[in-house]
C-alpha cells in the first residue's frame, strides 16, 4: 500500500485538497485488491479477526489494526492511514457537499427524473418536492435549453416554497448510438370493438371525428369543422374503409368542434376516406403514421449503415435481409468482424460477419422465437468494440450553459476512459462552470474497466459523485454480470468516499401504474446502500417517492452500506414474552 501511494504520488498530487485522503485510501484498496486475498480472509475470519471484508472507507487502519491484534501490540496509524472514524465521516461529509443535508430519518437521498411537464407545471414540481424529492434529475437528451431553464426554475421556487431543499443535476445526452429512421407506415386508425369468446361485439368501438389536427391522440379522426358542426346525436356516418367493408359510425354526443362515434365492426379509417351523413359528405384528414418495424429472427441478417435515410421495413422469411442507419459514424470505423452488436437494450444481439465500406454485417444470434421488432430511434450497442465518441462536444454547450447558470451538478453520459474526464473538465472551465459537482455515469464496460483511474481524473473538482446507470451497464455486459458489477462500482467508490446513485428502474412498476411489484420493493431496498436512489418519471411517481421515503427510512434502522446494524430481536426476551 505504502509503495502504491508513493509511485501514484502524480496522479494524486493533482486532485483538489477536499479529495486528497480519498484519493490516497482508493489507492491503498486497489493495493490490496491486486491480488487475491480470499484465502487470508477465510484464515482471519477463523480466528475471530476482521476479513478485511468492510474495509473500503479505511484500508490501512483496517490492515493495521488486524496486524496489531496478530502482534499483539499497540496500533499506531501512518501519516496517510484514515482511522475508521474519518474514513465514514469522510463519505459522509463528500455526499452533503454533493447533494446537500441529508433528510431527516433516512440517508439516502431521492433524485427523480423530470417529465416534460415539469416545464410548465409548477403544482406538479412543487408536489414533488413536498413528497420527498431531493435532488430534481432534468435530461438532455429530451426538450430544449428554453424548458430545461424552466424546469430549474420552477424546481428553485418549489423548493422555496416547500421549505426543503432541492438540487439540480442536469445530464448530458452523451454519444448513445441508435437505429436511424424506417418509412413511415399507412395513415390509418383501427377501430375494434371487444367481442366475447363466441365472437359477438360486447363492447362498442369509440372515436372521436374533430376538426384540426389528430396530433397523435389515440381514435382522434380529423374532418372539417363544418361539417362536425352539422353533426347531431342520432346521426349514422356511412363510409366504406380501407379493406372496402361498409361501416357505421353512430353520433352518440355532438359538441362544438367534435362528436363521438360508435361502431360495432371492425374498421379501419385512413387519411383522405369519404365519410357521407344522409349525402352530407367529408373527406378524413392527415391521420399520424403508423410506426414501422423489422422483425428479426435468429440467423437473419442486418445491415447497419451510414445512410440515415428511411430504411424499407423487412420482415423474417422475405427475400433479401434488413437494413437500418446507424446514427454513430464512428462505429463503422472501428468495429470488427467478430465483434457483438446489441440493440434495442438487449432484445436482439448479434455479431459482426462483415464490414464494408459504411456497412456493418451483423448475424442475429439471438431474439424472440417468434422475431423480435426493431423499430427507429432504439439503442445500439458494441460492447467489445473501442469506440472514439466524446462523451462530450460543442454540441452539448447549450445544456452547458444552461447548467452554468441554474444546476448544481452536471451528469456525464457514456464516458469511455478518464480523457472523457479531462474534456468535461475542460468545457466546464469554458462555461465557467467549474463549481458544478460531476456525476459520472458508469453505463459502458470500458467506463467500469477503468473506474479508478476515472474516479481519480474526476477527483480534481471538489464535488464528485457515481451512478451505477445499470439498464445500459446490464445490456453491455450481460445482465447475469450485472449483480457483480454493481457491488465492485460500490466497493470502488465507498473506497473512494464518493456518493453513489442507484439507478434505472427503481419503482419503475409503481411509478407507471400505481402498484409495485414484489422484486422492485427488494431492489428499492437494495437502494439503501448508495447514498441516492433515482426514480424515472410517471404518472404515478409521487406515489413512488412516498413509498421509497418509507423503505428506506425503515432500511436506515437496519443497515449503513454493506454493515448490518444489529438491532434487539425481542424473541425470548422476558417482557415481550410477558406480552
Amino acid at each position: 500500500m505504502r509503495r502504491t501511494e508513493k509511485d501514484r504520488e502524480p496522479e494524486i498530487s493533482l486532485v483538489d485538497p477536499a479529495h486528497g485522503v480519498d484519493a490516497i485510501n482508493l489507492v491503498h484498496y486497489l493495493a490490496l485488491r491486486h491480488g487475491d486475498v480470499r484465502h487470508l480472509q477465510r484464515w482471519l475470519g477463523a480466528r475471530g479477526l476482521s476479513s478485511l471484508g468492510r474495509c473500503e472507507a479505511h484500508v490501512l487502519a483496517t490492515v493495521q489494526s488486524v496486524r496489531t491484534a496478530l502482534d499483539g501490540t499497540e496500533p499506531r496509524p501512518g501519516p496517510t492511514a484514515e482511522s475508521f472514524e474519518a474514513g465514514r465521516s469522510a463519505l459522509d461529509r463528500n455526499t452533503d457537499a454533493l447533494f446537500g443535508a441529508r433528510p431527516p430519518g433516512r440517508v439516502p437521498r431521492i433524485m427523480v427524473t423530470m417529465p416534460s411537464e415539469a416545464a410548465d407545471d409548477f403544482a406538479l414540481v412543487r408536489r414533488l418536492v413536498s413528497k420527498g424529492m431531493d435532488v430534481a434529475r432534468i435530461n438532455g437528451a429530451h426538450d430544449d435549453p428554453s424548458a430545461w431553464e424552466r424546469m430549474a426554475v420552477n424546481v428553485r421556487r418549489a423548493s422555496s416554497d416547500v421549505g426543503r431543499p432541492c438540487r439540480v443535476s442536469m445530464d448530458l445526452p452523451g454519444p448513445k448510438m441508435r437505429t436511424g429512421p424506417l418509412e413511415d407506415g399507412p395513415r390509418v386508425v383501427k377501430l375494434r370493438p371487444q367481442r366475447d369468446l363466441r365472437g359477438v361485439a360486447v363492447v362498442a368501438a369509440t372515436a372521436t371525428l374533430a376538426s384540426g389536427a389528430a396530433d397523435g391522440q389515440a381514435n382522434v379522426v380529423p374532418v372539417g369543422p363544418a361539417w362536425t358542426e352539422r353533426r347531431r346525436p342520432g346521426d349514422v356516418v356511412e363510409l366504406v374503409d380501407a379493406r372496402g367493408s361498409a361501416r357505421q359510425l353512430h353520433v352518440v354526443e355532438a359538441q362544438a368542434g367534435h362528436c363521438e362515434v360508435l361502431v360495432w365492426d371492425t374498421a379501419y379509417l385512413e387519411t383522405g376516406l369519404e365519410l357521407s351523413c344522409e349525402g352530407d359528405k367529408a373527406r378524413i384528414g392527415a391521420l399520424p403514421a403508423i410506426a414501422q418495424s423489422h422483425r428479426l429472427c435468429a440467423g437473419d441478417v442486418l445491415v447497419l449503415t451510414r445512410d440515415l435515410r428511411p430504411a424499407v421495413p423487412w420482415s423474417h422469411g422475405q427475400p433479401g435481409s434488413a437494413r437500418i442507419g446507424c446514427t454513430l459514424p464512428g462505429a463503422f470505423d472501428a468495429a470488427r468482424v467478430g465483434q457483438r452488436v446489441i440493440l434495442d437494450d438487449g432484445k436482439m444481439t448479434g455479431l459482426i460477419d462483415g464490414v464494408a465500406d459504411g456497412e456493418l454485417r451483423v448475424r442475429i444470434v439471438s431474439a424472440s422465437a417468434k422475431g423480435s421488432r426493431l423499430r427507429a430511434e432504439k439503442g445500439i450497442n458494441l460492447p467489445d468494440t473501442e469506440l472514439a465518441a466524446a462523451a462530450v462536444s460543442d454540441a452539448d454547450m447549450p445544456l452547458l450553459e444552461v447548467a452554468a447558470v441554474h444546476a448544481d451538478m452536471i451528469a456525464v453520459s457514456f464516458l469511455r476512459h478518464e480523457r472523457d474526464v479531462d474534456e468535461i473538465h475542460r468545457y466546464l472551465k469554458t462555461v465557467h462552470a467549474e463549481h458544478l459537482g460531476l456525476v459520472l455515469k458508469i453505463e459502458t464496460t470500458a467506463a467500469y474497466s477503468r473506474l479508478p483511474e476515472i474516479l481519480l481524473h474526476a477527483m480534481r473538482s471538489p464535488l464528485v459523485g457515481v451512478m451505477i446507470a445499470r439498464g445500459d451497464l446490464a445490456v453491455e455486459a450481460g445482465y447475469d454480470r450485472l449483480a457483480e458489477l454493481q457491488e465492485e462500482i460500490l466497493w470502488i467508490c465507498e473506497a473512494a468516499h464518493l456518493p453513489v446513485i442507484w439507478a434505472t428502474e427503481v419503482l419503475d412498476q409503481l411509478a407507471r401504474t400505481g402498484r409495485p411489484s414484489r422484486a422492485e420493493v427488494t431492489d428499492a431496498a437494495m437502494g439503501q446502500r448508495a447514498e441516492c436512489v433515482m426514480l424515472n418519471k410517471g404518472p404515478h411517481v409521487d406515489a413512488a417517492i412516498v413509498f421509497l421515503d418509507d423503505i428506506l427510512r425503515r432500511m436506515s434502522r437496519q443497515q449503513r452500506k454493506n454493515t448490518p446494524l444489529l438491532q434487539p430481536i425481542d424473541s425470548w426476551n422476558e417482557t415481550a414474552t410477558q406480552a
